[in-house]
């Protein structure tokens, strides 16, 4: 019998689906989260007969896609994207991620920005407080690796980021080869103080093809919770600010669980939504909503 999803994964993907509209263009993500929200989509997709146009992120999550009832394009031939929905290995206050577990975060940051919103649902083991301590993914040429490999850890020194380990990445005894046969380092930091600073840091290094720090791209994060529950709410594709002020208030003074997102402007009105993750300590997660649901 095939094993019962993790709930709060499950929470997060059927909160997620629920944002897709007939008619929409979608980035498909790739991941434990990811697959459960694509086999959801798939069973509304046969239920209620909607008319999507898929694109997907990885090779795997394609095959998915197909075997659930979802017809998959090519990024080129849909354009620009509705919504992308994907997970994280990381999420931060500022709604940062550290991506890449999977080893297909090049095409996902491909994906999520030709997307109207990026939509990260996780479960809250995945909240921190700072990102690094999941080792950070580096897609890079097999072409001159070891040179690569040099100048990330010079670029580390620089950063005061030194002596940790840059593992490459096996599958067995075999380098971990990506959708794009490409090869994949694994920083090993334990706290990325400064995110900026390193992706620009990285970026800059001929022979790097991408990293997985996803910074000011995630527009709303979905967080379920263990007991299978998780909030909903329907954010606009619209101007959006990571915006993290504490305790914002609420005219009708309704607060949620649940769910973490960014505030976000409508017609030059802010609209702070939601609020404060399970298990999370942080005063940066205490918010409410300021609009109805």
């Amino acid at each position: 019998m095939p094993q019962e999803p993790d709930p709060a994964k499950l929470a997060a993907a059927r909160a997620a689906v629920a944002l897709v509209e007939d008619g929409m263009k979608l980035g498909l993500g790739t991941g434990s989260t990811a697959s459960i929200m694509v086999e959801l989509l798939g069973a509304r997709v046969q239920a209620e007969g909607l008319k999507l146009r898929c694109a997907a992120t990885s090779k795997t999550t394609a095959d998915l896609a197909l075997r659930n009832g979802i017809g998959i394009e090519s990024l080129d031939q849909l354009g620009w994207l509705d919504m992308t929905i994907d997970g994280a290995d990381e999420v931060d206050p500022d709604l940062h991620l550290v991506k890449g577990g999977g080893g297909a975060h090049l095409r996902e940051k491909v994906v999520a920005a030709a997307s109207d919103r990026m939509v990260v649902i996780a479960d809250p083991g995945k909240i921190v407080d700072q990102l690094g301590k999941f080792p950070l993914p580096v897609e890079v040429l097999q072409f001159g690796f070891e040179t690569t490999r040099k100048l990330i850890r010079r670029a580390l020194d620089d950063l005061g980021l030194g002596g940790h380990d840059v593992m490459h990445r096996l599958r067995g005894s075999d380098p971990w080869l990506t959708d794009e046969g490409n090869w994949i380092l694994d920083l090993h930091l334990d706290a990325i103080p400064e995110p900026v600073a390193l992706a620009h840091a990285l970026s800059a290094i001929p022979g790097v093809v991408e990293h997985g720090l996803f910074l000011g791209m995630c527009n709303l994060a979905i967080i379920g919770k263990a007991d299978g529950s998780a909030s909903r709410d329907s954010v606009p594709a619209v101007t959006t600010s990571t915006s993290t002020t504490p305790a914002a208030k609420a005219e009708n003074g309704s607060s949620r669980t649940g769910l973490l997102v960014s505030a976000v402007e409508v017609k030059n009105q802010p609209i702070t939504r939601i609020i404060r993750a399970s298990g999370v300590s942080t005063a940066k997660f205490e918010m409410t909503v300021s609009a109805k649901a």
